[in-house]
């Protein structure tokens, strides 16, 4: 069962990302703040969710939650200032839209870069022990499967809609044999066999 809150003595947000192991499109962010005593049984880290399920939550989320924010860095962002730099700006812009400003943050992940000077906490595997931070894991999750889904629109031949940017051997194929795209990584390498298969 995940927990509501890290702390109590700060008004907390959970933050984490999506699309940092792809080749293609940018890394979406989300930070979330719930409210006290929030609880849902369905919300988990969205890689243990159904797609489906990915999206309703993401309703019940954007209508429960005291604030939320979505933000994005894109492919030339990412190739100019690194993927981990990238993901945390992408927090940091998210965590700037907040309507409401946080005192606290729990971070999804080992790593971050402080946001101003609001205190920090780094979870490892935060996404399945908190539900902020799972809240923030489905928002980042499924915004950036719906741009990876309207930019296949313009690339089919990727298998975008399928694949989301990660690096599937169709994937990788098309690359080696039709180039990139615009919205592709230039320093990833398409052939690097330590590049996990989704």
């Amino acid at each position: 069962m995940l927990s509501g809150r890290y702390q109590f003595e700060f008004l907390e947000a959970g933050c984490d990302e999506a699309g940092r192991g792809c080749l293609a499109g940018p890394v979406f962010a989300a930070a979330v703040i719930l409210p006290d005593g929030y609880d849902h049984p369905l919300l988990n880290d969205s890689k243990q969710l159904t797609e489906d399920v990915r999206y309703q939550l993401r309703d019940e989320i954007e209508q429960t939650a005291v604030a939320f924010a979505v933000a994005s860095v894109d492919n030339i962002e990412i190739d100019q200032i690194n993927i981990l730099n990238a993901s945390f700006l992408a927090m940091h812009r998210a965590i700037e839209q907040l309507s409401v400003i946080p005192e606290f943050l729990i971070i999804d992940g080992n790593r971050f870069n402080k946001y101003k000077k609001v205190p920090h906490q780094c979870i490892v595997e935060g996404d399945a022990k908190y539900l902020s931070i799972a809240a923030a894991s489905i928002l980042a999750k499924t915004y950036r499967d719906d741009f990876m889904k309207q930019i296949a629109l313009e690339h089919p031949e990727y298998d975008w809609h399928s694949n989301k940017g990660y690096p599937t051997i169709k994937h990788r194929e098309a690359v080696l044999k039709m180039g990139f795209t615009p919205y592709h990584r230039r320093t990833f390498r398409v052939s690097d066999p330590q590049l996990s298969i989704f």
